[in-house]
């Protein structure tokens, strides 16, 4: 018993000591676009080759996002690897739904300040259509992260390679549904989770409303 219990536990800690060097770098790689959204929508107003700069690194960094709910695969290999339910549900599905909801947050708000942006310019019209073009530009990038195994950074150092191989492959009958069904499941999530995230931002700005409207009446 006691010999199980210590081989369980190496186990435990072998996987997770290999999973926190990619999840961290995952997130690393997420909070990217999310940094640049609020640099970029929030305290800037577009014109100069360094904002548009900006803009084209926010796009191409931007799947790495929405790209950690695919991550999912590794805990069904680290569920076998395991093999015990209360490690899977109190340690392993823990961290892997804080890791995967703080890719996805970070995708989620970095489109709400670019919706703040437009509806700054005047431009809010555009805001659900540009929503639609970036969940399918993600989707595509998703599939070249997962399958091609390309990043960010080859748009700089593999152009020649993600115009020719990962444009020529996305055209085949599989990778279109696959892109097809990512693109679904992110206009879903985002859609629940901006609303979700939209909610506490309003009740928190009503609550310090409320609060600096009651200090001034006493």
């Amino acid at each position: 018993m006691k010999a199980d219990m210590i081989e369980l536990m190496t186990t435990v800690f072998q996987v997770l000591q290999i999973n926190m060097r990619w999840m961290t770098w995952n997130l690393f790689l997420a909070f990217i676009p999310l940094a640049l959204s609020v640099w970029l929508f929030r305290s800037k107003r577009g014109g100069s080759w360094v904002w548009w700069l900006g803009f084209l690194s926010f796009y191409a960094f931007l799947p790495n996002a929405p790209y950690l709910l695919t991550d999912v695969i590794h805990l069904i290999d680290d569920i076998r690897r395991v093999q015990s339910v209360w490690v899977i549900t109190l340690v392993l599905i823990p961290i892997y739904l804080v890791v995967i909801f703080g890719g996805f947050e970070a995708y989620v708000i970095s489109l709400i300040n670019l919706g703040y942006y437009l509806h700054r310019i005047g431009k809010s019209k555009w805001i659900f259509a540009v929503e639609l073009i970036t969940h399918a530009l993600c989707a595509i990038g998703i599939y070249w992260g997962r399958f091609l195994r390309f990043n960010s950074w080859d748009f700089i150092t593999q152009p020649d390679a993600i115009l020719t191989k990962g444009v020529e492959e996305i055209l085949g009958k599989q990778p279109l549904i696959i892109i097809t069904l990512t693109f679904i499941i992110l206009w879903g999530l985002h859609w629940f989770m901006k609303r979700v995230t939209l909610s506490f931002v309003n009740q928190g700005v009503n609550s310090q409303f409320n609060d600096h409207h009651i200090h001034n009446i006493g």
